[in-house]
């Protein structure tokens, strides 16, 4: 019968140890210390494919939860102009930015890094927006009077919940749940939005224009119908370049949010600019408006949804025009600790 290792190593350095007798315990030694490891090392042999499989599914959650961006933040780059989702998109890893099908792309692309959720700098020409006195005449000129802005202090740390309707997370990979339900409100001829966040945007309107500043909304709510138009379009915009199908839906799905992904279509998002400033892009940021927003929208419930620093996070390119309602207690919150939606969930709820 063959021996097996085991056997083989104690016949070995027994042997040895009989006939060097003070190599007995210099032996026991080595005998316990190979054998440890032996024993070790077969346990991996015989376990292989069940740790095979636990690493495959580590990596497979990892990869996909959104909240592993800032750990695969090197590796994928993140989207310079615009949050993108679709399922086919993912699954066929066609949302990195930085890695185009061939030259001619990666040319398109660098030409559409100013292009975001301002639907596409084009428009942003056609696009109208309606400032405070515009949105209160639609309301019969009724006024409102901002009450402090202040959280009341309870003692009691404030608990926040994921089913809250305020604080529904709409990213790359978190599309607009099927069961998430709302209902518009108009607040101007042609222009809606989410009606529960209406007020909260008239007092913030308000309050500015008390301090010198005139904001203007536009591209609030956005339909599906519109979403696919924009979408389509640019896909017959980048074939016309030349490219085939599957390429200018690459691209296209870098530049413009695939249709059921974007904030937009539940009322929760607005473009915001001023009287003096009517184009969205960055600069908006030096203004009087851009300041006064970052300053204080969060009192108000609303976040600078894509702030810079965190693109690594969020997957967008910083955008100081695009402000998103989640209530005052979490825009607090939000502010005060430096972090985005996507923190917030991982940190809060």
């Amino acid at each position: 019968m063959k021996k097996t290792f085991r056997e083989k190593l104690i016949v070995k350095f027994t042997g040895i140890a009989r006939a060097h007798r003070s190599m007995k315990y210099p032996c026991l030694t080595v005998v316990a210390v190979v054998l440890f490891f032996y024993h070790i090392l077969m346990h991996f042999v015989n376990n292989g494919k069940r740790y095979a499989s636990v690493v495959f599914v580590a990596i497979f959650f990892m990869s996909s939860c959104s909240f592993s961006f800032a750990v695969f933040a090197e590796r994928t780059g993140f989207i310079s102009t615009q949050e993108t989702y679709s399922a086919i998109v993912e699954d066929s890893d066609i949302t990195l930015a930085e890695q185009p099908v061939n030259p001619q792309e990666q040319i398109i692309l660098e030409e559409n890094t100013a292009v975001s959720e301002c639907e596409t700098e084009e428009d942003s020409e056609e696009m109208v927006a309606y400032s405070l006195d515009d949105l209160l005449a639609h309301r019969e000129g009724e006024a409102y009077q901002a009450p402090s802005t202040d959280i009341e202090d309870t003692g009691e740390e404030y608990v926040f919940s994921s089913s809250d309707w305020r604080l529904v997370l709409i990213n790359k990979q978190h599309p607009i749940p099927e069961e998430y339900d709302f209902t518009l409100g108009t607040f101007t001829a042609g222009m809606r939005c989410d009606e529960r966040i209406i007020e909260d945007l008239l007092l913030m309107m308000q309050a500015a224009k008390a301090d010198g500043v005139n904001l203007e909304v536009c591209s609030p709510y956005r339909g599906d119908n519109r979403q696919e138009y924009l979408f389509n379009r640019k896909i017959k915009k980048y074939m016309g370049q030349g490219m085939s199908y599957m390429e200018a839906y690459k691209l296209a799905s870098q530049t413009v949010t695939v249709p059921g992904a974007s904030e937009h279509q539940v009322g929760l998002a607005l473009d915001i600019w001023s009287d003096t400033y009517k184009t969205l892009d960055k600069g908006f940021e030096d203004t009087e408006a851009g300041r006064w927003l970052a300053e204080h929208s969060c009192e108000y419930g609303f976040i600078l949804r894509y702030p810079e620093g965190k693109e690594y996070i969020t997957s967008i390119e910083y955008e100081p025009w695009h402000f998103r309602y989640v209530g005052r207690e979490a825009a607090m919150t939000m502010k005060q600790e430096n972090i985005c939606l996507e923190e917030f969930w991982d940190k809060y709820l």
